[in-house]
């Protein structure tokens, strides 16, 4: 419960933060309003899958990322759901956040996609070489890049999205006599599609979509859900510590930043939040700031990290 504790615990108070943020002279423009230069070049959506495939490329081992071990704490209806619950994972990377749910509940089946084959391949390998090659059967990777991209039809196919799927375990097929499935997922799964998934674990994967794209990005999560699934999620704040280190030139757009290895970042006020999600379709159930102090053991600093947990339910 330790481990769990540390990261949605209230540490400090968010408006502290944000008023010591707005009155120190060094941090004053990131609050200015954006104007954007000629000097920054526009980035295509191949260049930022390619940059995120380079970031993985270096933290191959799989050691930069903790397992979020976490996450069956904060979303303990990924341990609670139904036998054969589909979980949507979007932006696995490195498997970091598939691994704790496979194991924390063996009745999960998840899909995972990332915009990177390579980042695929080294997430199955991760999985293997830490002993869990039981657990693959239960994970289906696959290409698709949310942010430029509709979620592939076998996923949900057209007549199934939107509002249409009907909460059941299983679906008509021309191979069965119309009962749900009760043993192989592979007869649940030979009709046009697996008829949406009851869960989407979006785990600091919006934050590196540009802005501009994130509502549409949002819209196809709601899409492949199930009439009261749940998208569960977990991103960057307003305000965190990573935030305040940019430096003003790596400033490109308002709250949204590139580093210097050309992956990017957004960080999240909860009122951005809040329209982004309603304007797709979804009802919030929670929606607020984690704020977490953190020990750097080398250099014996406290960093005041913010982050942002909510759930969205797609109405019945």
């Amino acid at each position: 419960m330790g481990e769990a504790a540390e990261y949605f615990s209230k540490d400090f108070q968010w408006d502290d933060l944000r008023i010591r943020v707005e009155n120190d002279p060094n941090l004053q423009y990131h609050l200015l309003p954006f104007e954007p230069s000629n000097s920054i070049p526009s980035v295509s959506p191949e260049a930022d899958s390619n940059a995120w495939s380079r970031f993985h490329l270096r933290h191959s081992s799989g050691k930069f990322f903790k397992e979020r071990r976490y996450l069956l704490k904060e979303f303990p209806e990924l341990v609670s759901c139904k036998k054969y619950c589909k979980v949507l994972e979007v932006g696995c990377g490195n498997g970091s956040t598939v691994i704790p749910i496979l194991r924390g509940n063996e009745n999960i089946i998840i899909y995972a996609c990332d915009c990177s084959t390579e980042t695929l391949e080294r997430a199955k390998g991760i999985l293997n070489d830490a002993g869990f090659a039981s657990l693959k059967d239960r994970f289906r990777p696959f290409y698709c890049d949310f942010s430029i991209s509709k979620f592939p039809t076998w996923l949900a196919c057209n007549s199934c999205r939107g509002n249409t799927f009907q909460q059941q375990r299983g679906f008509t097929t021309p191979e069965n006599d119309g009962s749900p499935a009760t043993g192989s997922l592979a007869l649940e799964e030979r009709g046009c599609c697996i008829g949406g998934v009851d869960f989407i674990t979006l785990i600091f994967t919006l934050s590196a979509v540009p802005l501009q794209r994130m509502p549409a990005s949002i819209r196809e999560c709601f899409m492949v859900l199930k009439p009261g699934g749940l998208l569960l999620f977990r991103d960057y704040g307003l305000y965190d510590m990573t935030m305040l280190r940019f430096a003003q030139d790596q400033r490109v757009g308002f709250r949204e930043y590139v580093r210097l290895d050309g992956t990017r970042s957004y960080f999240f006020c909860l009122n951005t939040l809040r329209d982004l999600f309603a304007n797709a379709g979804f009802v919030e159930l929670e929606l607020e700031y984690c704020c977490v102090k953190s020990s750097n053991r080398r250099n014996g600093k406290t960093m005041e990290r913010v982050w942002v947990h909510g759930k969205f339910q797609k109405p019945v």
